[in-house]
Formats: structure tokens, C-alpha cells, sequence
């Protein structure tokens, strides 16, 4: 049986005009393939409510799970939660248990719940939230879409909740190699092993270290054994 699938869509003008370097797709490609979740698509959309709810529409009907991060905080400018809910047809409101968390967690430093963080505890209707053990504010599912923070650190937290009550599938795994060789010259050895293991796939990726130049080829799959045997014979080839 294949992978669950799943895509990714991060959400802020702030990535799209370089200001802040995207980690969080890094992060969840990692954790979705150890969960035996098949990462196929990542997108990155502007703070534009009707580009949220486009991609979440299009990629909620694509994939399995659909994992956001951005636009959940107290600014004028987070608008996420709200163009999800408009993508999945659903209302929106402060909720009270959204609440209830986010006034313990102010109550302990002594700070107010003002209406700007209260922005935080807007839920759509019917979804479920995500714990947030960094900084209380919760994410949340509705259907299969599943809307984190964008702060890597809490989105990093909020996966941690997240995954464990998916149902994955096998583990995707890799061995690679470094050849002191350039790509044109394992592109043709490569494709002839890449024939004889089909239930693999392997790429190529050039490097420079101190001067010299390399590839780094890479099988990925869910046999080892197949991997483990695919990895001698590119040992052998390229050794």
C-alpha cells in the first residue's frame, strides 16, 4: 500500500521577499519521511487571502495532508486562519478553549490578553487544535489541512504534536556515496543501476569542497536491503 501523501504551504510576504530563509519545509520533509509520509509539493504564497485559499483548496484536494506555516499570529497582517476557514467553508470565532489556554499562559508572566493576541485563539469551526508547548498560542486541523505557526521553533513544536496521530506508512530511507567525479561522468552508470533497482530512486548532486570538485549520488527507498545492495554496487562503480 503507498504512503500517505502530503504537501506543504508556506504562508508570508516576508519568505517571498527574502527577508526570512524558509526552514520549516526542511524540517517537515525530514519528519514526514521518517513518519512514512510522502512529501510531493511545496508551495510559498504572499499574506493575500484569496492566494491562501486558492492553494489551500487546490492542494487539500490533491494530497492526504496539507501542512501550513505563517499567518497565525496577533498582527493586522495574519490573516491565515481565516482564509483556511474560508477554503474549508467554515466559520470562524474566537473559541473558548482557545482562550482559556492563551489566558493561563499570559496570566503567568503578568501580561494582558489584549484583542491583538486574542487574534490567537480564532479557531474555525470543527477544527482541532495543535498543542504549542513553546508559546501557548495553539494551531489547529480542519479536514486535512493542518495550520502551524510560522516561528521555526514553534513550528518545529507544533509538527511534534501533530504527528503522532497520523498514520504514516514506511519510512522512506537513503545511502549515499560522495565520487570525486563530475556528474556527466556517473550520469551513465547511474541510470543503468537506477534500471536494475526500479523500486529506488537515485539522484545526483554536484558539491566543491576546498577546490575540488565531487557528486554525491543517492538511492532512497523503503527496502534496505535493496538500498544496502544498491550502495555496494555504487561503491564498486565509483569506489
Amino acid at each position: 500500500m503507498p504512503n500517505p501523501t502530503a504537501a506543504m504551504l508556506v504562508i508570508g510576504d516576508e519568505i517571498l521577499s527574502g527577508r526570512t530563509h524558509d526552514a520549516n519545509t526542511y524540517h517537515l520533509a525530514g519528519a514526514l519521511s521518517a513518519a512514512g509520509i510522502d512529501l510531493r509539493e511545496a508551495r510559498v504564497v504572499s499574506d493575500d487571502s484569496d492566494a491562501i485559499i486558492a492553494a489551500v483548496q487546490a492542494l487539500s484536494s490533491a494530497y492526504d495532508h496539507v501542512f501550513t506555516s505563517g499567518g497565525i499570529g496577533p498582527t493586522h497582517d495574519d490573516i491565515t486562519a481565516d482564509a483556511v476557514a474560508r477554503a474549508m467553508g467554515r466559520s470562524i470565532d474566537v473559541r473558548e478553549d482557545a482562550r482559556a489556554i492563551l489566558a493561563a499562559h499570559y496570566d503567568k508572566s503578568g501580561t494582558e490578553l489584549n484583542e491583538a493576541r486574542l487574534r490567537m485563539a480564532r479557531i474555525p469551526e470543527g477544527a482541532t487544535l495543535i498543542d504549542n508547548p513553546v508559546s501557548a498560542a495553539p494551531g489547529f486541523v480542519i479536514g486535512n489541512v493542518h495550520v502551524m505557526a510560522g516561528v521555526p521553533a514553534i513550528f518545529r513544536a507544533m509538527v511534534a504534536s501533530a504527528l503522532p496521530s497520523l498514520t504514516g506508512g514506511a519510512p522512506l530511507m537513503s545511502r549515499g556515496l560522495d565520487v570525486y567525479r563530475g556528474e556527466g561522468d556517473v550520469a551513465a552508470p547511474l541510470a543503468e543501476l537506477a534500471a536494475r533497482y526500479p523500486q529506488l530512486t537515485f539522484g545526483s548532486y554536484p558539491f566543491q569542497r576546498d577546490g575540488v570538485h565531487g557528486t554525491n549520488v543517492l538511492a532512497r527507498g523503503q527496502d534496505s536491503a535493496a538500498l544496502d545492495a544498491a550502495l555496494a554496487e555504487m561503491s564498486e562503480l565509483f569506489g
